[in-house]
């Protein structure tokens, strides 16, 4: 009698350390379920780096967008860079999060040739390319030899030719590409005029050398050129409308979309009807 009492005890005692064990095996797996799915769980974040160029499209953004994202408790920081190449570099290395300065037909080339990996979010508002200006002051001033700067950069070099497409001043071949037009493929020149291909940089400080001029919007707000002098300006192309670009693997992040949503929202569309004066084209938002 005494030896089976002695078995029950031992068999309920080994019972119960068994359910002991399990109860505690139970809440550390708990515990550790709940820890991974809180590490897993990282904050939005909130610290934002893009690059600064001196232009317009950097200040567009510090005074329209960036105050609509603070609101929204980010805080933005600005990367001063030399140039958009030195940007996109440190946008591809993740140096910055975002830049504002370049439309797609770059970005694609900036991939292609450097192996990038930037993707775009959104239009956002460009300042169109336009014929300017040199020696001569009206289009109807086209002569036979007359001297035309443009861009030497391949896709603003696209966009010259095709906005001297339509001012009715040369021909480009049937299927040319209009981002990817270049003095090869200009079929007709009926004036002769003689192209020089130049940083866009440079253009506005030797006008004077040309009949006529053609500079990106970048260039006519840096060298203080009235947007309204222009003789006549691109219809910009979806590929040529500037983006905000990032990261590919950021493209679907929140701050992204945040970014996206301010350049689309009512309070930056009143902000731009208030400070355009002509220099902007926005795009369509209803379109998306």
């Amino acid at each position: 009698m005494k030896k089976n009492l002695t078995i029950r005890k031992v068999t309920a005692l080994g019972l119960a350390a068994l359910f002991a064990s399990a109860s505690l095996t139970g809440c550390g797996s708990s515990a550790s379920t709940a820890s991974g799915s809180a590490a897993s769980a990282a904050p939005a974040k909130k610290e934002l780096k893009f690059s600064k160029s001196q232009g317009p499209y950097s200040e567009l953004f510090q005074k329209g967008i960036q105050p609509i994202l603070e609101k929204k408790g980010y805080k933005i920081t600005a990367v001063d860079m030399s140039d958009l190449s030195q940007a996109d570099s440190a946008l591809n290395d993740g140096e910055v999060d975002f830049n504002v300065e370049q439309h797609v037909a770059y970005m694609n080339n900036f991939n292609k040739t450097q192996n990038g990996h930037l993707a775009a979010v959104t239009p956002i508002p460009t300042v169109p390319a336009g014929i300017y200006p040199g020696s001569k002051s009206a289009l109807n001033q086209i002569a036979d030899g007359a001297k035309v700067a443009v861009p030497n950069d391949a896709s603003n070099t696209a966009r010259a030719y095709v906005l001297l497409q339509k001012a009715g001043w040369i021909k480009l071949k049937d299927g040319t590409q209009p981002t990817k037009a270049t003095q090869d493929d200009i079929a007709e020149n009926p004036h002769h005029i003689q192209f020089t291909e130049m940083k866009s940089l440079n253009i506005p400080s030797v006008r004077t050398d040309f009949d006529f001029i053609v500079i990106t919007g970048s260039i006519v707000y840096n060298a203080k050129i009235d947007p309204s002098t222009a003789l006549l300006k691109e219809d910009i192309l979806p590929d040529l409308m500037l983006h905000l670009v990032v990261k590919d693997s950021d493209k679907d992040s929140q701050w992204a979309k945040d970014i996206a949503a301010a350049y689309q929202s009512a309070e930056f569309k009143t902000y731009l009807d208030k400070n355009n004066n002509g220099l902007w084209t926005a795009p369509d938002y209803s379109k998306k």
